[in-house]
Protein backbone atom coordinates (compact mmCIF):
# COMPACT_ATOMS: atom_id res chain seq x y z
CA UNK A 1 0.00 0.00 0.00
CA UNK A 2 3.12 2.47 0.34
CA UNK A 3 4.21 2.04 -2.90
CA UNK A 4 0.62 2.33 -4.34
CA UNK A 5 0.29 5.86 -1.80
CA UNK A 6 3.69 7.44 -3.28
CA UNK A 7 3.35 6.44 -6.50
CA UNK A 8 -0.51 7.78 -6.89
CA UNK A 9 0.74 10.85 -5.08
CA UNK A 10 3.64 10.81 -7.59
CA UNK A 11 1.67 10.82 -10.86
CA UNK A 12 -0.37 13.36 -9.04
CA UNK A 13 2.70 15.83 -8.26
CA UNK A 14 3.88 15.77 -11.94
CA UNK A 15 0.22 15.77 -13.89
CA UNK A 16 -1.96 18.08 -12.63
CA UNK A 17 -0.62 21.53 -11.03
CA UNK A 18 -1.67 22.68 -7.72
CA UNK A 19 -5.72 23.24 -7.10
CA UNK A 20 -6.04 21.73 -10.74
CA UNK A 21 -9.16 19.66 -10.73
CA UNK A 22 -10.32 17.10 -12.78
CA UNK A 23 -14.17 16.12 -12.84
CA UNK A 24 -14.10 11.82 -13.03
CA UNK A 25 -17.97 11.25 -11.96
CA UNK A 26 -19.71 14.79 -12.06
CA UNK A 27 -21.12 16.02 -8.85
CA UNK A 28 -19.78 13.14 -6.88
CA UNK A 29 -15.60 12.90 -7.57
CA UNK A 30 -12.79 14.51 -8.52
CA UNK A 31 -9.01 14.33 -8.84
CA UNK A 32 -7.57 17.71 -7.38
CA UNK A 33 -3.80 18.00 -6.07
CA UNK A 34 -4.46 19.51 -2.60
CA UNK A 35 -1.20 20.15 -0.31
CA UNK A 36 -2.63 19.60 3.02
CA UNK A 37 0.33 21.14 5.66
CA UNK A 38 -2.33 19.81 8.42
CA UNK A 39 -3.14 16.63 9.97
CA UNK A 40 -7.03 15.44 8.72
CA UNK A 41 -8.99 17.55 7.64
CA UNK A 42 -6.07 20.57 7.49
CA UNK A 43 -6.11 20.19 11.93
CA UNK A 44 -3.49 22.55 12.43
CA UNK A 45 -2.28 23.64 8.97
CA UNK A 46 -2.49 28.00 10.13
CA UNK A 47 -0.62 26.85 13.04
CA UNK A 48 3.04 28.51 12.98
CA UNK A 49 5.42 25.85 10.95
CA UNK A 50 7.50 26.60 13.70
CA UNK A 51 5.53 24.38 15.78
CA UNK A 52 4.04 22.22 12.87
CA UNK A 53 7.01 20.98 11.08
CA UNK A 54 8.02 19.50 14.10
CA UNK A 55 4.99 18.20 15.48
CA UNK A 56 3.90 16.67 12.28
CA UNK A 57 7.84 14.81 12.34
CA UNK A 58 7.82 13.55 16.03
CA UNK A 59 3.70 12.55 16.32
CA UNK A 60 4.13 9.84 13.52
CA UNK A 61 7.49 8.38 15.19
CA UNK A 62 5.73 8.23 18.03
CA UNK A 63 2.85 6.29 16.63
CA UNK A 64 4.70 4.36 14.05
CA UNK A 65 7.37 3.22 17.22
CA UNK A 66 3.97 2.08 19.17
CA UNK A 67 2.57 0.33 16.68
CA UNK A 68 5.56 -1.80 16.13
CA UNK A 69 5.52 -2.27 19.55
CA UNK A 70 1.63 -3.81 19.45
CA UNK A 71 2.82 -5.69 16.69
CA UNK A 72 5.65 -7.75 18.73
CA UNK A 73 3.24 -8.47 21.19
CA UNK A 74 0.30 -9.94 18.67
CA UNK A 75 0.09 -13.23 17.62
CA UNK A 76 0.45 -14.98 14.85
CA UNK A 77 -3.27 -16.43 15.04
CA UNK A 78 -4.64 -12.31 15.30
CA UNK A 79 -5.27 -12.05 11.34
CA UNK A 80 -7.33 -9.52 11.85
CA UNK A 81 -5.41 -7.39 14.33
CA UNK A 82 -2.09 -8.01 11.88
CA UNK A 83 -4.24 -6.81 8.85
CA UNK A 84 -5.04 -3.43 10.94
CA UNK A 85 -2.28 -2.48 12.13
CA UNK A 86 -0.33 -3.32 8.77
CA UNK A 87 -3.07 -0.97 7.20
CA UNK A 88 -2.52 1.72 9.96
CA UNK A 89 1.07 1.22 9.64
CA UNK A 90 1.34 1.60 5.76
CA UNK A 91 -0.71 4.65 5.60
CA UNK A 92 0.94 6.56 8.13
CA UNK A 93 4.32 5.56 6.88
CA UNK A 94 2.95 6.96 3.29
CA UNK A 95 2.31 10.64 4.79
CA UNK A 96 4.90 10.47 6.87
CA UNK A 97 7.36 9.90 3.63
CA UNK A 98 5.14 13.74 2.05
CA UNK A 99 6.04 15.23 5.50
CA UNK A 100 9.60 14.34 5.44
CA UNK A 101 9.92 15.12 1.62
CA UNK A 102 7.82 18.16 1.30
CA UNK A 103 6.81 19.23 4.60
CA UNK A 104 2.92 18.68 3.32
CA UNK A 105 0.87 15.62 2.35
CA UNK A 106 -0.10 15.36 -1.44
CA UNK A 107 -4.01 15.07 -1.44
CA UNK A 108 -5.95 14.06 -4.51
CA UNK A 109 -9.29 11.94 -3.96
CA UNK A 110 -12.01 14.58 -3.90
CA UNK A 111 -15.60 13.69 -2.92
CA UNK A 112 -18.78 16.13 -3.05
CA UNK A 113 -21.98 16.39 -3.47
CA UNK A 114 -22.84 18.93 -5.40
CA UNK A 115 -21.72 21.97 -3.05
CA UNK A 116 -21.23 19.51 -0.10
CA UNK A 117 -17.81 18.50 0.18
CA UNK A 118 -15.82 15.79 1.94
CA UNK A 119 -11.97 17.02 2.77
CA UNK A 120 -9.52 15.59 -0.19
CA UNK A 121 -7.70 12.92 1.30
CA UNK A 122 -5.28 10.30 -0.72
CA UNK A 123 -4.45 6.19 -0.84
CA UNK A 124 -2.90 6.53 2.51
CA UNK A 125 -5.49 8.47 4.62
CA UNK A 126 -8.07 5.04 3.09
CA UNK A 127 -5.71 2.43 4.94
CA UNK A 128 -5.63 4.52 7.77
CA UNK A 129 -9.40 4.37 8.03
CA UNK A 130 -9.54 0.67 7.01
CA UNK A 131 -7.34 -0.06 9.56
CA UNK A 132 -8.63 2.00 12.43
CA UNK A 133 -11.94 0.23 11.35
CA UNK A 134 -10.98 -3.33 11.36
CA UNK A 135 -8.91 -2.58 14.46
CA UNK A 136 -12.58 -1.37 16.38
CA UNK A 137 -13.82 -4.14 14.83
CA UNK A 138 -11.19 -6.59 16.31
CA UNK A 139 -11.43 -5.16 19.73
CA UNK A 140 -15.34 -5.34 19.69
CA UNK A 141 -15.20 -9.09 18.99
CA UNK A 142 -12.22 -9.55 21.11
CA UNK A 143 -13.97 -8.20 24.52
CA UNK A 144 -17.46 -9.96 23.54
CA UNK A 145 -15.69 -13.10 23.39
CA UNK A 146 -13.53 -12.46 26.35
CA UNK A 147 -17.12 -11.94 28.90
Amino acid sequence: MIALDQISKLYIEHHFNLHESITVIPNFFNLTYIRNTGAAFGLLSRAPESFRIPFFIIIPLIALTIIVLIFKKTKETQVLMISSLSLILGGAIGNFIDRVRFNYVIDFLDFHWFNYHWPAFNVADMTIVVGVILLIFYTLEHDRKST
